[in-house]
């Protein structure tokens, strides 16, 4: 293994290798840029627009259920009709851009990204907004690695390590404000404001990058790209999400929640077979013989799923089961990305003198006291003392684990490969919340619905009573004696789901404990 390298990492809810994915990229020497702080405001806008869409969406799901009549199965594929189709393609998002050209590419994504939010906003019916969300899903696959690889193309040294800075200084706010912010234009205008916004935002964008990024290409990119890889991952998680998603209302023992389970791992079966004989693969196999870069892609498939999970029932569950509005939902969450924005710039000093795999193992064990915290029942009683506190702990066992996760996939895969071992991490990372939605979400709902038969029975009222109750806010009927079922029952499936993650958490602790090697 090669010595690692010192990476102040900055800890993203999204994605951990984001730094490391910009600081291998090669510098563009022959297509040198004359106007770097443009150059650096398109990438920022570009990736800032995909940051606020994947967690602002989360709050505005209990008013988009509400006005288009949908099911719980129907918001969750709102969410992961995006992250399927982000999570399967983006690696071969950057290579296209290295490619074809990184300006190319980055331009073509924030384009379809903004069509497609502008059919987000106009979709008259949920299967119009899953399409959308879909297309905007393979917009967002192509501008975040492009806005990555333009900052690595576009700066060195220590101008990279200042646009580094610059780029994660913004990131961090955006995911601070941005819940709050997308909560408040829920609540005074309309979910529909939300994907609207982009496209004036888009629009600066795509004149910024015009104007200023060089349409740069990497001379050492594969000849070819690996659309068969992509095919058949795209396929497979859509078809393994979509038996998990109805697993809850139509049973395991239901032909096509089986059918689709069963396809959808012959695909991804596949998906491995075609990457082993693959020329270019965009996943190469061989980069797992190393133990720490396995062990760390299993330390952020555990840990980024049960965050994925929370972060998508939290808010939902703060409007439904608490009262809470869009915006208060919004601001509700944002202590973690705060914590993680303010502290992680200081967390790569604690990798060099305590060692990655000492961190690896106590952050995601700091986490899982955060999920912890949630899953107790006095969390109920007040947010300052329930939610707030765990949120709190939460933000910062996020903050102690990605600046050594950083470290541990760069030191394990070589600075030659450095590009495409953070390009996996990162999918990984986005592929975990896509199957988080999916599984949670089957703990969600049979917990849900078995402490609502509970509570019913004590009540003597019969299931089907609940149904005109099931797309109202608490606030709307909080006096009454089913209503406040109703609620308690989706505050009990919180817990759950906090639990489970929890326990995903410790698992990720002990992942690091057996895989990570010890420094010597």
């Amino acid at each position: 293994m090669n010595s690692p390298q010192r990476v102040h990492a900055v800890a993203s809810p999204v994605s951990p290798c984001d730094e490391l994915a910009i600081r291998a990229q090669p510098v563009a020497a022959d297509q040198p840029c004359h106007r770097k702080r443009l150059a650096l405001s398109a990438t920022i806008l570009g990736s800032s627009m995909a940051f606020i869409d994947g967690s602002v969406v989360n709050v505005a799901l209990p008013s988009i259920q509400s006005e288009l009549g949908a099911s719980i199965a129907a918001m969750q594929w709102v969410v992961n009709a995006y992250l399927l189709f982000l999570g399967a393609l983006v690696l071969v998002g950057g290579a296209m851009g290295d490619k074809l050209g990184r300006r190319k590419v980055f331009v073509a994504g924030v384009a379809i990204f903004t069509v497609a939010s502008a059919a987000c906003g106009f979709a008259p019916g949920t299967g119009w907004l899953i399409a959308a969300r879909a297309l905007q899903g393979i917009g967002a696959a192509l501008l975040v690695p492009g806005s990555l690889a333009i900052i690595g193309a576009v700066f060195d040294g220590e101008a990279r390590g200042r646009a580094i800075g610059t780029w994660a200084g913004v990131g961090a706010i955006t995911s601070s404000v941005g819940p709050a912010a997308g909560g408040w234009l829920v609540d005074a205008i309309s979910w529909r404001a939300i994907f609207f916004l982009n496209v004036p935002l888009a629009a600066a964008t795509i004149a910024l990058a015009m104007a200023s990024v060089p349409d740069s290409h990497d001379a050492d990119a594969p000849p070819t790209l690996d659309w068969p890889g992509a095919a058949s991952t795209a396929a497979g998680l859509a078809m393994l999400t979509y038996g998990l998603t109805e697993a809850p209302s139509r049973g395991f023992a239901d032909p096509l929640v089986l059918g689709m389970i069963g396809a959808g791992i012959v695909l991804l079966a596949a998906f491995i077979a075609i990457e082993a004989k693959s020329r270019d693969p965009m996943v190469p196999l061989d980069i797992f013989r190393s133990r720490d870069f396995s062990g760390a892609n299993i330390v952020t498939l555990l840990l980024y799923f049960g965050l994925g999970g929370v972060l998508f029932f939290l808010p939902y569950t703060l409007i439904r089961a608490y009262g809470f509005t869009a915006t208060e939902a919004g601001a509700a969450v944002l202590p973690m990305p705060l914590i993680i924005g303010l502290l992680s710039r200081f967390t790569g000093g604690l990798t060099s003198r305590f060692g990655a795999r000492a961190l690896l193992i106590a952050g995601p064990c700091v986490a899982g006291l955060g999920f912890a915290m949630l899953a107790l029942p006095f969390v109920a009683g007040s947010y300052w003392m329930g939610f707030l506190p765990a949120l709190v702990v939460l933000g910062l066992g996020m903050t102690i684990t990605v600046a050594p996760l950083t470290t541990t996939v760069m030191a394990s895969a070589g600075s030659e490969r450095a590009g495409i071992a953070s390009g996996i991490n990162n999918a990984v990372a986005r592929v975990a919340s896509l199957l988080a939605i999916a599984v949670l979400g089957i703990v969600f709902v049979w917990s849900h619905d078995a402490a609502l038969s509970a509570r019913l029975d004590r009540l003597h009222v019969p299931r089907d009573s609940m149904r005109a109750l099931d797309a109202q806010p608490k606030s709307e009927a909080s006096s009454a004696p089913l209503a406040r079922a109703q609620a308690d029952a989706i505050a009990d499936a919180l817990r759950a789901v906090a639990a489970l993650s929890a326990a995903c958490a410790f698992a990720a602790a002990g992942a690091a404990a057996a895989t990570i090697q010890r420094r010597k």
